[in-house]
């Protein structure tokens, strides 16, 4: 949607409201939502300002100390908001409303803040750009969908959900059918909000679905998922359901994947098909890529459940190879031609796809500048093979992360020190908690 064709859907009589986002750490959209007339007066070019809290926040909206970003020292000023316009689109899943993302800009310099992830995004975008590339990226979320509410799952402690299904339903089609009343209204809302719509499907757990979105660009892609992510949330809660993108909902099951898809072009040219003209550059890509991820893990598993959803035979790794088309590696080769690309099985369906996507450039062009080779292909089994183990737990990936030299080299001490002091943050709260596993074990027992 264009602002000349929000200003006709205005003045028809069709749009009255226009939410202005962004995203905060953990890839929730935060923000405001104007009067659409008022929007198209002063919202589109002068922006709005936000509390510069919202980035130093924890999940319960309570701010966090030991920040040098914000802090109550410093008196908790404002950002600026900044619409990009090439962002806005209808709102389909809900009536009469537009949305658009913006950048977070410093209120005195107008530079963008760079501890927000667009702008962690864009600071990678523009070292491709710099490099003479272009980028073609996809994530793929899945999720769990329940019968009851958000209310009534709010209410039941999320214990004892109703799982839209009853048995495993990878590319089932007649439990696909069972649930096409809440995935199919997705698919059409997505689709009207200017979100390209391939295909959904069953998963490999019970109420677990996947739906597809056309790749794009990489920032691009993050704003397709961070707005898909929403309007399901905003859609399921209209029909009275509830959807979760937690990594791993349940111990006995799958967890929820968000694999990216990554390759390089130049003029129009994917760099990483099979006949390039520099078949290097695919193969450096690769091994920085695979190189750098265990000191960027937080960026690709960002909360405590994220660690519990790698497990073995589990259909998500457990350890840093790569192979052609077998799902035990981490990372697959897939795709043929034009299509060649990287898929990274790492990322579930909790990470901040800005924060994903900029590792995985970071990482792939300082192999193809540092020519860093990847290991030997993985054939067979990788769950069984003596390939590196990845880290099982946010606390010893964070620890990795916030002392990697390599780590501040490709994304500099500021972000470093941010999101390291965020998920450490996130380590605590765990810490300071009381789970269910500990009463079941220890009420009457101990």
């Amino acid at each position: 949607m264009t602002p000349d064709e929000l200003q006709a859907s205005v003045a028809a009589d069709e749009i009255d409201t226009v939410v202005v986002g962004f995203t905060d750490h953990y890839g929730r959209l935060l923000g405001k939502r104007f009067d659409a007339s008022f929007f198209l007066e002063s919202g589109l070019t002068d922006g709005t300002h936000a509390c510069d809290y919202l980035l130093t926040v924890d999940m319960d909206m309570e701010p966090v100390e030991g920040y040098e970003f914000s802090n109550w020292d410093g008196g908790y000023g404002d950002f600026h908001l900044v619409p990009d316009a090439t962002t806005l689109r209808p709102a389909a899943w809900t009536e009469r409303t537009a949305l658009v993302l913006c950048d977070v800009e410093a209120n005195t310099t107008h530079e963008l803040v760079p501890v927000a992830p667009r702008s962690i995004l864009r600071a990678q975008i523009a070292k491709l750009d710099a490099a003479g590339y272009a980028s073609a990226a996809a994530s793929e979320l899945e999720f769990f969908l329940y019968r009851d509410s958000y209310h009534q799952a709010h209410h039941k402690n999320f214990h004892n959900l109703d799982a839209a299904g009853w048995y495993v339903e990878d590319y089932h089609l007649v439990q696909g059918a069972r649930v096409e009343d809440y995935v199919g209204a997705a698919r059409r809302a997505l689709s009207a909000s200017e979100i390209p719509v391939e295909n959904s499907k069953g998963e490999a757990a019970i109420g677990q679905h996947e739906l597809n979105v056309r790749y794009a660009p990489a920032l691009t892609m993050a704003d397709r998922h961070v707005v898909m992510k929403q309007g399901m949330k905003e859609l399921a809660d209209q029909l009275g359901v509830s959807v979760s993108f937690m990594a791993k909902p349940h111990a006995g099951q799958p967890g929820s994947s968000c694999h990216l898809h990554l390759s390089l072009w130049q003029d129009g040219t994917n760099v990483f098909a099979e006949n390039a003209a520099d078949p290097d550059l695919f193969r450096w890509f690769l091994g920085g890529w695979m190189h750098h991820t265990p000191d960027l893990m937080p960026f690709y598993a960002p909360t405590i459940n994220s660690y519990k959803r790698y497990q073995s035979q589990s259909w998500a790794p457990t350890r840093i190879a790569w192979s052609h088309d077998n799902r035990t590696t981490s990372f697959r080769i897939v795709g043929s031609g034009q299509s060649r690309r990287i898929e990274c099985r790492l990322p579930g369906a909790d990470a901040n796809p800005y924060l994903a996507f900029a590792a995985a450039i970071a990482s792939g062009l300082d192999g193809i500048e540092k020519q860093i080779e990847p290991p030997t292909e993985l054939v067979g089994d990788a769950y069984a093979s003596d390939a590196a183990e990845i880290e099982t737990t946010l606390r010893a990936a964070n620890e990795r992360f916030r002392g990697s030299a390599e780590a501040r080299r490709l994304l500099g001490d500021p972000v470093v020190d941010h999101y390291a002091h965020h998920f450490a943050m996130e380590v605590a709260a765990y810490d300071r908690s009381v789970t269910d596993w500990e009463r079941r074990r220890y009420f009457e027992q101990i």
